[in-house]
């Protein structure tokens, strides 16, 4: 049997010190999440990030370095995801675009906003993403080489 992981990015997307997050509808329950998705056939991973956030919170956005790998396996399934959390810039908005199935609206918090409602949070790696780039973890999208 091969082993094949699940491959996500993620984007952390600040504007004057607030938090780009999306509300969605995970296992029946609105939870709160960085825009995120899975990578796609022959897709790159910087694209991803910039179709994934785009298609989840009406933002384009510009990718700008990579915060860290994560691996998370799910506790219910077994199931291994390995997500690239990238920190983007917002470009421009798109406000009438209609957002991805599942997707409530997307909403802009403080780190503190996000840390009281951890409760809420889709997996544990929504905060440790945030605090990772707010502690400076910042390496350059040539790390991906061609991703």
């Amino acid at each position: 049997m091969i082993w094949t992981p699940r491959v996500t990015v993620a984007a952390i997307v600040e504007n004057d010190g607030r938090f780009l997050l999306v509300e969605e509808l995970a296992e029946g329950r609105l939870v709160l999440n960085q825009p995120a998705g899975h990578l796609e056939h022959g897709e790159s991973l910087i694209d991803a990030c910039r179709r994934e956030t785009l298609e989840e919170t009406g933002w384009q956005v510009e990718p700008e370095s990579v915060v860290g790998l994560y691996r998370r396996i799910e506790p219910t399934s077994d199931i291994t995801t390995l997500r690239v959390c990238f920190s983007a810039r917002p470009v421009e908005h798109y406000p009438d675009l209609l957002l991805d199935t599942g997707i409530e609206r997307a909403v802009w918090l403080s780190r503190q906003e996000l840390a009281d409602s951890a409760q809420r949070h889709r997996t544990e790696l929504v905060m440790r993403c945030l605090d990772d780039y707010l502690a400076g973890a910042r390496h350059p999208l040539s790390l991906l080489a061609h991703a």
